[in-house]
């Protein structure tokens, strides 16, 4: 088997409209089509599928770190906070990070699916880690 890329993300919400808004104002997400318990996105090539489903208990479960990333430019960084901010979309302050980590949002849908937007790539990672946590073990690409 060679998996050859992502096809799509597909998210279970509780309400389609709210999400719906969500995805449109949050990303510019372009709505493709609606049924009455689906709607499909683009997302800059990236398929993103919604739907709806009555789950109960949805909103008790613990937070994880589980999140989908997006890279955003470091110019854009206060533009999207503040954006994020007026849409009064739930943010989360994240862990402490050091100026070579890059910066990052975390925030929420409204069914709380973790969202980041990460100025940073894995070559930065990869970098901050080498320089500052000497406990890594690094491994050569084969």
């Amino acid at each position: 088997m060679n998996i050859q890329a992502i096809n799509h993300l597909c998210f279970s919400v509780s309400n389609l409209e709210k999400s719906i808004l969500f995805y449109q104002n949050v990303f510019n997400a372009q709505l493709k089509v609606k049924g009455k318990k689906l709607a499909y996105f683009d997302l800059n090539g990236i398929w993103i599928a919604l739907n709806e489903e009555d789950i109960a208990g949805r909103q008790s479960s613990p937070r994880t770190y589980t999140h989908i990333a997006f890279t955003i430019s470091e110019a854009e960084f206060e533009q999207m906070f503040e954006r994020l901010e007026a849409l009064q979309v739930e943010i989360f302050s994240g862990r402490p990070r050091h100026e070579k980590d890059k910066k990052s949002i975390y925030f929420v849908d409204p069914d709380g699916h973790m969202f980041e937007l990460h100025t940073g790539t894995l070559a930065d990672r990869l970098e901050y880690f080498r320089s500052e946590m000497e406990h890594m073990t690094f491994y050569q690409e084969s």
